[in-house]
């Protein structure tokens, strides 16, 4: 859980520049490309694919209005024009079929409550040559933040059962989910950057206790232990 020396205050598109280069090279967005961004917060991901796709489209969709207001800001703002935003939630919502060329997600897919139903939604909106690009988090054992935020609070494991952060991070269960959705060739590429927690400690604290991880364990603690274990989990 590296902090790196970058400019600008901690918040989800920062915690996750580094990995947002990769991701870039991998999604191959080509000019005429029609892309779907699933679970696209403020549509950073969703802007920088319709910069790719000039003479394409890209469209964002997440389950929060007040994120996909932002988004939709931001577009006019920074004058991206083939660009659209929907509050929807991808496991139901009616997408226009074989539309898409390549649907992509960066850390949007594993808090899905029917992943083989998500998936096979996300499925038909792909032409039949389309692809399915997603950013999912490893093991918790192999994330070094995960680690020690949980060494820090002494909290329990963080569990791989169920819509949480680690859902998508077993291999087999993953592509046999995918299969069952009617992907296949599934196959997986190790990505290792590290995370940004902001500038400083203080902002380092700040954007940690949103986690709903830890604020949940620091809603069992009493005032003394919670600033105690706080503090630790920060100094990285």
């Amino acid at each position: 859980m590296s902090v790196q020396s970058l400019a600008g205050p901690s918040d989800y598109d920062t915690e996750l520049r580094l990995h947002d280069e990769v991701l870039r090279r991998a999604y191959g967005v080509q000019p005429r490309h029609h892309v779907l961004d699933i679970g696209c917060g403020t549509g950073q991901t969703t802007r920088a694919a319709a910069r790719m796709a000039q003479r394409g489209s890209a469209s964002g969709v997440d389950i929060r209005a007040s994120a996909i207001e932002r988004a939709r800001e931001l577009a006019r703002e920074q004058e991206v024009r083939n660009v659209t935003f929907e509050c929807a939630d991808a496991q139901v919502h009616r997408f226009p079929q074989e539309r898409f060329d390549l649907a992509i997600s960066r850390f949007g897919t594993m808090f899905l409550a029917d992943p083989v139903a998500a998936f096979a939604n996300i499925s038909l909106a792909l032409r039949p040559a389309g692809r399915l690009v997603m950013a999912v988090w490893q093991a918790s054992e192999l994330n070094e933040w995960a680690v020690s935020i949980r060494q820090a609070l002494g909290g329990p494991q963080w569990s791989s059962a169920g819509p949480e952060p680690f859902s998508l991070a077993n291999r087999a269960s993953t592509t046999a989910t995918l299969d069952a959705a009617g992907f296949a060739d599934v196959t997986f590429t190790d990505l290792s950057e590290p995370v940004y927690y902001g500038p400083d400690l203080t902002a380092a604290l700040a954007w940690v206790q949103g986690f709903s991880y830890v604020s949940d364990i620091l809603s069992r603690l009493d005032p003394p232990q919670s600033g105690g274990h706080l503090g630790g989990c920060a100094t990285y």
